[in-house]
This record gives structure tokens, C-alpha cells and sequence, in this order.
């Protein structure tokens, strides 16, 4: 309760009376409210931002717990950022990568297309495309359609067991995506530097069959090791949204500003703790994380104040050069206050591999087929 009071200014009791709740609403008096919270909310925003510029951007300087701890200017003006602009990023050494996935459900068969496409300044790299297929329909004896309706019938009859399937189909296509991104940037990719969404080390890659089939764990560990100890020039963009305690860091930041915070191995080894793994399993990924997490910085930088803060990874190495790319290609778009070349691939994708040309060519197939079924909406 004493929370709740600290969040919203009153009691719990007095918001659950009801006698205390309004009959209707008073716009007269609405916007003055309104206008009264954003305006204390503003002034309690704006002295925290002096002190965290203040108080703890220089405590995480000094910990030094990675190269270039703690607040960092580099963007002196805007020839700077022109300068990244015309080399690094439009002459094509930096390439982002887009995904997409589809997926059509029906009685005889579920089919899932995945999609992810490169594409750099100088033009689009490639589209490249997989298609998985799902029966659960086999007819393994003399009466098909008591198969089918006892098909049906399981269906309805085991709802549980069929969405806790659809999550790990779901948990599935999700990795497979995730590892096909990475994969293909690092395969396909003939740009110095590589540009993608999330982190270099995805949760994807690290749970479900990923960390529990030895096959995927080897080409999963395989993966990330060969990006972060090999490449190295990777620069990977993540909302802050799921980061309270980021978004407060980045909203201190004036334009142009970024903050290095700490590197990822912390944040990997909770990962271990908490992911269920053992065995073979734990010993080998433990021991990737104790080759890469302190490889990999993880900061966030903001380019206006009128866009979200992002946090970025990259390689220790390369922090200044990764950090300038990231802010270089979201000046492109300062509305949204992320990179304009990740957009761009995605925008790509979606059409590439538009959803409603992937149903089309499956009711094209089954009329050839002669099978004749509704859409799925």
C-alpha cells in the first residue's frame, strides 16, 4: 500500500471509494488536473535527469566497468555526423537485416514462411526465404474421415495441450528466425559492419530446443562466438521499453549523448541462473558466456529530446565507431530516435514476404489441389 501511495500521490483506500469517484467527467475541470500532473511530473523529471547526470553517470565512470564507462560526447557538431554518413553508411559498409514471419493453420496442414532480407544504402542485398510444414492429419488406417474427426475432437477436447503446442511452435519460429538473422548477416553480408534488432545474444538462442538438442546448441554457441570473437563490427538496437531503469538513464541524455553502461555478462549469467539448463548444457554455455558476455558493451544513446532513448550492444573494441553509426543512422529519422536503415530492411521484408500473397499462393495450391477451405482470417 505504502508503494501505491509513493506511485500515485493517495491512498489505495480512498481510489477504491467509490463515493470519491466523479459522476461523469468536468472537462473544466479535467484539464487543469491534467495540466497540473504533467507540469510537477516535468519539474520531478527534469531534477532527476541533474541527478543522474550529476550523481551517477560519473559513479559508473569511475567503476569502469568497460572502456568508455559512463557519459560520452562525442558528436561535437553536425559535420561529425555527416562525416558517418557519407562514410560509413552511404557507401554501403553497413549492412541491417529484416525478418518476417508468416503463419497459415488448417485442418490438414500448417505452414509457416520465414523471411529476412539485407539491405545497405547502396541498395538491397538479398532476400532469402524458408518454409516449414506442418500434418497433423496422416491417415494411418481404412476410415479417413473418423481420422479426421477424431483429429477434431482431440482438438477440442485437449485445448490446454493444443496452446501450450502453439507456444512452442510459436517459441520455435521465433529462434529459428532470431538464428536465421544472425546467420545470414554473417554469411551473406559483404559490409564491414552488420546492423540488426535485439541483441547479439538473443534469449532465443538460449532456450527451448536451442538449449536443450546438441545439434542447436553447438550451431547456436557456434553462432554467437563466431560474431562476437571473430567479426566483432556488429552494432545491435533494442527499445527501451522492457527497461525501466535504462529509459531513465537515456532520458537524461541531451542529443547526441550516449552512455556506456556496463558489459553483458552479468545480464548472461542471470540468464543461466534462471533458464533451467543442466547438464552438458550449462557447462558448455557457461563457458561461452565466460569467452564473450565481457566482450560486449551494452550503452544507450539518445538523438532527440523528442524521441525514446535505445540502448545498443557492440564489441568493447569498437564502442566509439558503433556508437556513432547508431546515432549517425537514427539523425536520418529523428521522430522516431532509431536507425532509419533497420526500418528500411523491415519495410523491405514485410513486402517482400507480404502476408497476404503468402495466403494467396496456398488457396491457389489447394484449389489446384481440389481442396477447397475458407480463408483463415
Amino acid at each position: 500500500m505504502d508503494d501505491f501511495k509513493k506511485a500515485y500521490g493517495e491512498d489505495f483506500s480512498k481510489t477504491i471509494d467509490i463515493d470519491t469517484w466523479r459522476i461523469g467527467e468536468n472537462l473544466a475541470e479535467l484539464y487543469p488536473l491534467i495540466e497540473k500532473e504533467l507540469t510537477q511530473a516535468k519539474k520531478d523529471e527534469l531534477k532527476t535527469h541533474q541527478t543522474f547526470r550529476e550523481v551517477v553517470f560519473p559513479k559508473i565512470k569511475e567503476k569502469a566497468l568497460v572502456p568508455y564507462a559512463g557519459l560520452n560526447k562525442d558528436v561535437k557538431d553536425e559535420e561529425t555526423i555527416k562525416k558517418a554518413h557519407r562514410g560509413l553508411l552511404f557507401n554501403g559498409a553497413v549492412t541491417a537485416c529484416g525478418s518476417v514471419s508468416s503463419i497459415y493453420n488448417s485442418v490438414p496442414i500448417s505452414i509457416t514462411q520465414i523471411g529476412v532480407c539485407l539491405v545497405n544504402y547502396q541498395g538491397q542485398h538479398g532476400s532469402y526465404s524458408h518454409r516449414l510444414f506442418r500434418r497433423d492429419l496422416r491417415y494411418k488406417n481404412d476410415d479417413p474421415i473418423k481420422e479426421a474427426i477424431d483429429l477434431i475432437e482431440k482438438r477440442r477436447s485437449d485445448e490446454e495441450a493444443n496452446n501450450k503446442r502453439e507456444r512452442l511452435s510459436d517459441i520455435a519460429v521465433r529462434g529459428i528466425k532470431t538464428y536465421a538473422e544472425r546467420s545470414i548477416l554473417l554469411e551473406k553480408s559483404e559490409s564491414k559492419w552488420i546492423l540488426g534488432n535485439g541483441s547479439p545474444i538473443p534469449n532465443e538462442l538460449m532456450r527451448g530446443f536451442w538449449s536443450s538438442q546438441k545439434p542447436m546448441k553447438e550451431k547456436s554457441i557456434a553462432l554467437m562466438r563466431r560474431m562476437i570473437l571473430e567479426h566483432k563490427h556488429f552494432v545491435y538496437i533494442q527499445d527501451c521499453v522492457r527497461n525501466p531503469q535504462l529509459w531513465t538513464f537515456g532520458n537524461a541524455l541531451n542529443p547526441f549523448e550516449y552512455l556506456i553502461i556496463d558489459t553483458i555478462k552479468d545480464d548472461l549469467e542471470r540468464r543461466l541462473a534462471t533458464g533451467g539448463m543442466r547438464g552438458e548444457f550449462l557447462a558448455d554455455y557457461t563457458k561461452m558466456v565466460a569467452d564473450v558476455g565481457d566482450k560486449i558493451a551494452v550503452g544507450i544513446y539518445r538523438v532527440s529530446k523528442h524521441s525514446s532513448p535505445h540502448i545498443f550492444y557492440c564489441h568493447v573494441d569498437s564502442i566509439p565507431i558503433a556508437a556513432l553509426i547508431a546515432m549517425a543512422d537514427s539523425a536520418l529519422q529523428l521522430h522516431a530516435g532509431s536507425p532509419m536503415l533497420l526500418d528500411l530492411a523491415g519495410n523491405i521484408c514485410k513486402t517482400a514476404f507480404n502476408q497476404g500473397d503468402f495466403i494467396a499462393a496456398i488457396e491457389q495450391a489447394y484449389a489446384k489441389a481440389d481442396v477447397i477451405i475458407p480463408v483463415n482470417s
